[in-house]
């Protein structure tokens, strides 16, 4: 039997044991400890580079706050040059000027005693102070010498001359062409030097207060019309005399310092083809031009157009026919001339009558005045109907003398000229008021410049503007010295004129359609790109600023601690 060899158990088990090892060492990985981060911070910026960086954003504000800011407050401000607003509004609520009518009165009673006819006087004067209830409108008294009796010409601004006549009966006769009252009394209606009343005195105070008082009505009108504190208008202005002095103000044209007359003759034929027109101004016409030359210049021009219309075929024109007879868009009328408000005469050669009736015999179908011939169109003009045998070729003065005087007396309307008294009295009293009319006006338009001044405050007021508002105030007070003389006149002429010229200033109205919704959508495409680097770089910048700060504190902390 053989003998068995031994085994070397160890060294297998060994060897195993390292195999097993190996196998668990490469399944279960033996854990390592973290390694700190490889990520490299950048070098500590320099001192230097910081301040040149800040540097360059405050070079890059201070060119914008400095020159850029400038140069655009300097090219983009509106001009408002400075306006005495208080004294425009003032103007316009009557604060400023009460106008006052102190129309003298001038008396001859040379058949009287001197202390007679001062205590006629001083009594008169006494009754018209207890009738008058308007203190704006004050008729003075005063007697006239016996050179001025003679020659009225040495009292240029008397209103009217009231002459004393004995006679059998008191009665009173205006002059047709003088300002002047004849008034005769009996002997025994003459008061005595001591005498406390007269009947004489009382019955000139009448007549006087009746001949002033259209003139007063329509001041009053005008009055109670505007911003005049109520403690001076006029009162006892009934609702009818308002409605009937508004239709008028509605049917007179606007003041103007010239009109520009046109004179058409219109024929439905070949004939007639000539007038002679301007020898029936000449006689018919031109003596109440001059008369009205004062107050207004008149250019004049004329013309024969051959028209016919198939609206007036009628023979009888109704009022509703009157509505459309005239058709300013065809009929071939002159145009204004100089910019002046034209007042057209024409003389519609026809067989056509116009019919009247109880109920518009004084009312066309545009609210103006009518007669069998002829009817005044507000604020436009008259057309006169002249019926001619059909062979007439030419139009002679006789035959056009009917229709100047209707075109004289529809003139005379048409400027706003009172119906009551003599032609010379309503001219006077024309005057007058155009002057008040004009002062308002230009008092009213300075107030609405001060309004507009005030409610819009990025408006361009131009120096031009300024200077208007200047002369209009200075103007309006020498106005509201002289009101009632012909210097009153001018200067509210001026005054009014330079209100509406600083008013309606080009330069001016325009900034009134400029809104600030139009700057911005201007201003942002622009601004935007330009603003955004700007601010970003000036915010990182701070929180640089900040983060240094905070970390210089904390080493400076741990410095401590160490």
């Amino acid at each position: 039997m053989s003998a068995r060899q031994p085994t070397d158990y160890g060294a297998a088990g060994d060897t195993l044991s390292a195999e097993t090892q190996t196998a668990t060492l490469t399944s279960t990985p033996m854990a390592t400890p973290a390694l700190p981060s490889t990520r490299k911070e950048p070098p500590p910026e320099k001192l230097s580079d910081i301040r040149r960086r800040i540097w360059v954003i405050v070079s890059f504000w201070l060119i914008v706050l400095l020159l850029g800011l400038p140069i655009w407050w300097k090219t983009t401000t509106i001009h408002r040059a400075n306006l005495p607003l208080k004294d425009m509004l003032d103007w316009a609520d009557g604060k400023a000027c009460r106008p006052v009518f102190p129309l003298r009165i001038s008396i001859q009673a040379n058949s009287l005693q001197e202390h007679e006819a001062q205590n006629l006087l001083r009594l008169t004067q006494h009754a018209l102070d207890d009738l008058n209830d308007f203190s704006g409108h004050h008729l003075r008294l005063q007697l006239s010498s016996p050179a001025a009796a003679q020659k009225r010409n040495d009292e240029p601004d008397t209103a009217l001359t009231i002459r004393l006549l004995p006679g059998e009966a008191v009665t009173a006769t205006l002059d047709p062409y003088e300002p002047v009252l004849d008034i005769t009394y009996p002997p025994n209606a003459a008061p005595s030097a001591t005498s406390a009343s007269s009947s004489l005195a009382t019955y000139v105070a009448g007549q006087l207060r009746s001949t002033f008082a259209e003139e007063q009505a329509i001041i009053s009108y005008l009055l109670s019309s505007n911003s005049i504190p109520t403690d001076y208008r006029p009162q006892g202005l009934t609702p009818e005399a308002a409605e009937s002095l508004a239709k008028r103000t509605t049917r007179s044209l606007k003041y103007a310092p010239t009109y520009h007359l046109t004179f058409s003759l219109f024929t439905s034929g070949p004939l007639p083809s000539s007038w002679d027109i301007e020898a029936a101004i000449q006689d018919y016409m031109k003596p109440v031009l001059d008369l009205l030359s004062p107050i207004h210049n008149f250019t004049i021009d004329t013309q024969v157009q051959l028209y016919a219309s198939p609206g007036v075929q009628n023979q009888v024109l109704g009022k509703d026919d009157l509505s459309s007879f005239i058709n300013a868009a065809e009929w071939p009328l002159s145009p204004s001339i100089g910019g002046a408000p034209t007042v057209n005469f024409i003389v519609f050669v026809g067989n056509q009558t116009i019919a009247l009736s109880s109920q518009n015999a004084q009312d066309s179908a545009e609210g103006g005045l009518t007669t069998s011939q002829s009817w005044l169109i507000p604020q436009w003009g008259t057309v006169y109907l002249l019926s001619l045998p059909h062979d007439t070729a030419h139009v002679s003065v006789d035959a056009l003398k009917q229709p100047l005087l209707t075109f004289t007396s529809h003139l005379l309307s048409l400027t706003g000229t009172p119906n009551s008294g003599s032609l010379p009295l309503r001219l006077s009293t024309l005057s007058r008021i155009r002057s008040a009319d004009l002062l308002l006006r230009a008092s009213s338009t300075l107030g609405s410049l001060a309004r507009l001044a005030l409610a819009l405050k990025s408006i361009s007021i131009p120096s031009s503007v300024a200077d208007g508002v200047s002369k209009t105030i200075v103007h309006l007070r020498r106005a509201c010295e002289t009101l009632g003389e012909a210097e009153g006149l001018e200067h509210a002429r001026i005054a009014e004129a330079e209100a509406e010229r600083a008013f309606f200033e080009k330069s001016m109205v325009g900034q009134l359609y400029f809104p600030d919704e139009h700057k911005v959508a201007v201003y942002l495409p622009l601004l935007g790109p330009v603003a955004v680097p700007l601010v970003m770089g000036m915010l990182n910048e701070l929180k640089a600023w900040r983060r240094r700060k905070r970390e210089a504190a904390e080493k400076g902390k741990e410095k401590k601690t160490e």
